[in-house]
């Protein structure tokens, strides 16, 4: 007490100390000097903005979901930077000041959902561990969170940073007894989630294969969906057991946490997303980590009008479908085998509405050994201009929906250790990608284009 009263400054600066250190030790506000800098890119001569080069892995989230904070200035991403694990982060545009969202153990990075009317981010966290030292890890339980970023931000670049809870509220706990399937998605009017699950004895797994790693030891993803060799049948043996169900889709309450079942089916769910123009609207897939049956499926956030979104014939691969307005989703038909190529493939578009179909254009990609590549994943732009897509050799192309004209944007972003998922910025002008370039396929960056005002 006497120390006390003598040197009031020094036990202030202390506390100061220590709180400001708590708070930076939990990772939630955590500050990161700006990696922003300019490329050219070598075929189009157009610059690109790469906003991350961290040696950790940096990927945005699948072109399903928000990319942008609601007022255009931060990217979000998930990150292993800084040995606590996947973690959230975002990055301003502009400056390339990064911040650092979520801290502790468990957190799922996988689907983290930025509101797109309010600054603020869903995720989930906990549940059961998983490896070698599962057994010896505490059990946590399974939780959906929201993360105040009209609080946080500010603070996280003023320095003044509160402890994590002043930023946090957990929405509910999540039933023991269901597992995710699919990532959940907020509505369009941010009143609810909608969550994929699964649930009984997990499935198995088939352990990884040589083929899914290059001579050097690299990622190589989809190895075995590209492979020519492989015969059809034995192929859709594959994805039917790999798309095997139970599945189905709940709807949370964001503000009161209650949890209610929307639908129940006998397949393995997937990619659960949502009209951000219409609310009570969802779209989802049959997951067969290939080709399905039928992939697209809409229900309503009531379980009604569950139907199946292009009814696809026998001989078409359907995939990575994504909403692009109101009334539309865009999604492709794959045209990477020389069967697939014997009928028309390419991005195409649907109308929810009249189920009218539009194919908008394919690229040929010959990449020797009878694969002949293709577009693979594509976003429409918010304006209904554009469409992009990007195809196996990690080239991004723009599609002009008025006439069809295709412009090479970028090239050579690798497709590895992941694929580039482009996706448009709020206004239509940007795309914004995940890249391997950098690193030639190790880790990927986070990387931005301007669309060319004359284009």
């Amino acid at each position: 007490m006497r120390f006390l009263r003598r040197f009031p400054l020094i036990v202030a600066a202390l506390a100061f100390t220590l709180t400001a250190t708590a708070a930076e030790s939990s990772g939630v506000g955590q500050r990161f000097p700006s990696e922003k800098r300019m490329m050219t890119d070598k075929v189009t001569g157009l610059p690109i903005t790469v906003l991350t080069t961290d040696p950790a892995n940096d990927a945005k989230p699948y072109q399903t979901h928000t990319t942008w904070t609601a007022d255009g200035q931060w990217i979000i991403f998930r990150s292993d930077r800084g040995g606590s694990g996947s973690q959230a982060f975002i990055v301003n545009e502009k400056s390339g000041d990064i911040l650092q969202l979520t801290a502790g153990p468990r957190t799922g990075t996988g689907s983290l959902n930025l509101g797109h009317k309010s600054m603020r981010l869903f995720y989930m966290r906990g549940g059961p561990a998983f490896g070698p030292r599962a057994a010896e890890e505490p059990a946590l339980p399974r939780e959906l969170v929201e993360l105040d970023l009209a609080k946080l931000i500010p603070d996280a670049m003023a320095g003044t940073v509160k402890e994590a809870s002043a930023y946090e509220r957990v929405v509910c706990v999540l039933p023991a007894e269901l597992r995710d399937s699919g990532g959940f998605a907020l509505d369009a009017d941010e009143s609810c989630a909608y969550w994929g699950v699964t649930w009984g004895p997990p499935p198995a797994r088939p352990a990884p294969t040589h083929a899914n790693r290059t001579s050097d030891g690299r990622s190589q993803v989809d190895s075995k969906n590209t492979d020519p060799k492989e015969e059809r049948a034995a192929a859709r043996e594959r994805f039917a057991n790999a798309g095997k169900g139970p599945g189905g889709i709940r709807r949370i309450d964001l503000k009161t946490g209650e949890i209610t079942k929307v639908i129940d089916l006998d397949i393995r769910m997937g990619h659960v997303q949502t009209n951000l123009w219409v609310p009570g609207e969802i779209i989802y897939c049959h997951e067969t980590t290939g080709d399905a049956p039928q992939r697209m499926w809409t229900v309503r956030g009531d379980g009604t009008g569950n139907r199946p979104l292009y009814v696809e014939t026998p001989d078409e691969w359907v995939t990575h479908e994504t909403v692009a307005g109101p009334d539309e989703v865009m999604f492709n038909i794959m045209g990477h085998l020389p069967y697939l190529r014997e009928h028309p493939t390419g991005v195409a578009v649907i109308n929810l509405r009249t189920n009218a179909m539009k194919l908008l254009g394919q690229v040929e990609e010959n990449m020797g050994q009878g694969r002949l590549g293709g577009f693979w994943h594509c976003n429409g732009s918010p304006d209904g201009r554009w469409a992009v897509a990007d195809n196996f050799s990690g080239n991004v192309t723009l599609i002009d929906r008025r006439n069809g004209q295709q412009r090479l944007l970028t090239t050579d972003h690798k497709m590895r250790p992941d694929h580039t998922h482009p996706i448009f910025s709020p206004d239509s002008k940007r795309v914004a990608i995940q890249s391997g370039q950098l690193t030639d396929g190790k880790s990927l960056d986070l990387m931005v284009i301007d669309i060319p005002a004359g284009w």
